[in-house]
Parts: structure tokens; C-alpha cells; sequence
């Protein structure tokens, strides 16, 4: 049974249901930005109805042309066309206005003002303009790059030889989808096969390196009779593609990745871990165990500098207990004051109902522990050995729009 959500005493995790991330879970939750909208809408017309009583309260020598020029600047990256049209005639008519009143339209200075407001109006339509263009375009390349992330990076499934299985991808930037890490799980004749990892680089360079990864990982997956086949068939083709890049790619290109085996008979769990952050192994009762390794070894990509071949490591996975893979997205997150996240402590003494929930819990924990800012992408997946008897569970994936979604 689950801990009420929440933090326990001591900084640990103590609940579930949090938010889920942007890729495999609902949408973040909205940060509340309706107060400063409500302000940026109202500031455009306070900033000439301030320009008006400011010009009428002073003598002919003081100008409020500066606040009529501000105004449809500050509309025309945040409002529409129109909105923008309408607050530039706005302080175009109150300065003229004013002049009028003042009986000073005719004079050479009025005249400047006015042209000013006129020219500045003009060119905030421009800017707003290109601003809407420019949103349309990043609409467009986000649903791209999420379609990609999505092609390459498929979730799994729910189940998956009788174990239950969750992923999520953060971001570390709100509505960015590419990015280095990878996870991938497969049933195949030796038992269930995983892996997650973090390709060095960033962006499309970093996304060609993932589909490697993965094509690879899924068809040495089923061949290689041992899980150490699988990780040299990973090194080989990182090789290869490690021959067609140039410059530094060419010669510091690695990935630091971790696989798993889970036989179908016998509770127990083989991993191979080249230069990745250790799963932990969540118990029933709360215990946590880190996997480390061993003996350690280099990320992927590095086999020519390798002392030996790689070992796999072998540990007890009783049912009831869950596997979590995460990248250094997790273990490098820092606090303020520059403390690393410790996902073994934070987790310590905490039991969720299944995989989806620790997860959940987890993201949401390191958002606190950050304050909401992280620096690096996470990639998180958990594997739960059910218990006896244990009800299947089901999840609903998001829909993705069809298209770009104007804001």
C-alpha cells in the first residue's frame, strides 16, 4: 500500500501521483501565468491613458510621446494583429489629440512627435508580424521534432513479459522533445531485454547516434544469445558510425548505456553497465539497492580503449520488486545550493503501487529538489515483477495534435 503523497520527514519520496512529464504522460501542469497576461493586456492602454493625464498635468515643454511610442511596442509580441493595430491608432489619436487641444498641432515639434508615434506604431505591426511567423514555424518544428522523438524513442509497452513497464522522457527545456538519452525494452527468446542510455551530444546529431543505439540494440537483442553479444554489437555499430562523423564527434563520440536481462525462469536480473548511472532496485518493504557494477567500464564507443570484455553482473529480482534505469539527468540534478539529487536516499522507505506511479513520484520530486529548473534531459524506466494474483493495469497514452496548436 502506498504512503500518502507527499515527503516524508528526512527529504524522502513519500507518495505518488504527480504530475507526468511532456513525453509518455499527461501534460505538464500549466505554470499560472493569468495574472501576467491579465497585467500585459492592460498595460498598453494604461500606458497611454497614464501618457494622456501626464501630458494634460504638466506644461507645453514636457511630452508624453515616449509612453504613446511604448505602447504598441509592448503589444506587438504579445497580441494579436488587430490588437496591435488598434492600440497604435490609439496613441496615434491621443497624441494627436492632445496636440489639438493644446492648440500646438501646427508646430514643428507637435508635428515630430506625432510622425514619431505614427512611424513606431508602423513598426510594431512589423514586429508583430515576424513574431507570428516566427511562433507559427517553432508550432510547426515542435510537432515535428515530437513526432521524431517519437519515431525513434517509441514508448513500450504496458506489459511486457508478464512484467509491468513504464517510461518517460523530460525535457530539460519546456516543449523540447529531442535530445541524447534512449530507452528501449523487447521480449525476446532469452527473456526480456532493456536498455537506456545517454548518447554524448545534443540535438539532431545526438538523435542519429539514438537510432543507431536502438536499431542496433533491437536486432542484437534477438541473436545474441548472451547479454554480453548484445553490448559489443552496440560497440561495433557505434564504431561504424563513429567512422562517418568528423571533427570531435569522430574521435570523442560515446554513449554511456545499461543493459538488462530478465530470463523468464528464475527471479533474477543481468546487467551490463558501460559508464552509466546504477538502476536501483526497489524491494517490496521499501528497501533500495543500488546495482553497481562489478567491475567498471567505459561508455560505448570507447571498447578500443577497454582492458577486457565486457561482464555481466548478475542480482536476485523478487516479485513484488521494481527495476528503475534513469540517466544522469536524475543523479547530476542540483539544488541551489549545488547538491546533487540522490535518488537511492529520496526513494528510501517509499512503496508505489506500480511503476507508472514511482515515476510519476520521482519527476516530481526532482523538480522540487531543482525548483523546477533542470539543466539536463531525464530519460526514466521501471520494471516491476508483479506478485501473485496481482491486477493488471492498464494506462491511457496522450493524443498527439494533429498539427501546430496556436498560442
Amino acid at each position: 500500500m502506498a504512503h500518502p503523497r507527499g515527503e516524508e520527514p528526512g527529504g524522502r519520496i513519500a507518495g505518488s501521483g504527480a504530475p507526468r512529464g511532456p513525453y509518455g504522460g499527461e501534460p505538464r501542469p500549466p505554470v499560472a501565468f493569468g495574472a501576467t497576461r491579465r497585467f500585459l493586456r492592460a498595460l498598453p492602454p494604461l500606458i497611454i491613458l497614464g501618457g494622456v493625464v501626464f501630458d494634460l498635468c504638466t506644461p507645453p515643454a514636457y511630452t508624453a510621446a515616449p509612453l504613446f511610442s511604448a505602447a504598441p511596442l509592448i503589444a506587438a509580441p504579445f497580441f494579436s494583429r488587430l490588437t496591435t493595430l488598434l492600440t497604435g491608432l490609439a496613441a496615434i489619436l491621443a497624441s494627436v489629440g492632445l496636440h489639438a487641444y493644446n492648440r500646438t498641432l501646427s508646430d514643428v515639434p507637435s508635428l515630430t512627435e506625432t510622425l514619431t508615434v505614427v512611424t513606431v506604431s508602423a513598426l510594431a505591426m512589423l514586429i508583430n508580424f515576424v513574431v507570428r511567423r516566427s511562433g507559427e514555424r517553432l508550432a510547426s518544428a515542435r510537432v515535428i521534432a515530437e513526432a521524431a522523438q517519437r519515431a525513434v524513442l517509441p514508448m513500450p509497452a504496458e506489459r511486457i513479459g508478464g512484467l509491468q513497464c513504464a517510461a518517460r522522457y523530460e525535457a530539460a527545456q519546456a516543449d523540447a522533445f529531442i535530445g541524447g538519452d534512449l530507452f528501449a525494452v523487447q521480449d525476446t527468446p532469452h527473456g526480456v531485454r532493456l536498455l537506456v542510455g545517454d548518447v554524448r551530444g545534443k540535438g539532431m546529431e545526438a538523435v542519429e547516434a539514438v537510432a543507431v543505439v536502438i536499431g542496433a540494440f533491437r536486432e542484437a537483442a534477438e541473436q545474441e544469445a548472451a547479454l554480453e553479444g548484445v553490448a559489443a554489437r552496440l560497440e561495433r555499430a557505434l564504431t561504424r558510425e563513429g567512422t562517418r562523423r568528423e571533427g570531435l564527434d569522430a574521435v570523442e563520440g560515446f554513449t554511456t548505456a545499461v543493459l538488462a536481462e530478465i530470463p523468464r525462469a528464475g527471479g533474477v536480473v543481468r546487467i551490463v553497465n558501460r559508464g552509466h548511472p546504477p538502476p536501483l532496485l526497489l524491494y517490496g518493504d521499501g528497501r533500495v539497492e543500488p546495482l553497481e557494477p562489478a567491475e567498471a567500464a567505459l561508455p560505448l564507443g570507447m571498447g578500443e580503449l577497454a582492458v577486457g570484455p565486457d561482464r555481466a553482473d548478475a542480482w536476485p529480482y523478487p516479485p513484488g520488486a521494481t527495476l528503475l534505469f534513469h540517466t544522469d539527468g536524475v543523479s547530476e540534478a542540483r539544488d541551489a545550493h549545488g547538491v546533487f539529487y540522490d535518488p537511492a536516499a529520496r526513494l528510501a522507505g517509499a512503496v508505489f503501487p506500480g511503476p507508472e506511479e514511482l515515476l510519476d513520484a520521482l519527476v516530481d520530486d526532482v523538480r522540487r529538489h531543482t525548483g523546477g529548473g533542470s539543466t539536463d534531459d531525464m530519460a526514466l524506466l521501471a520494471v516491476s515483477r508483479p506478485t501473485a494474483g496481482a491486477p493488471e493495469r492498464r494506462r491511457t497514452m496522450p493524443v498527439v495534435p494533429p498539427g501546430p496548436v496556436a498560442h
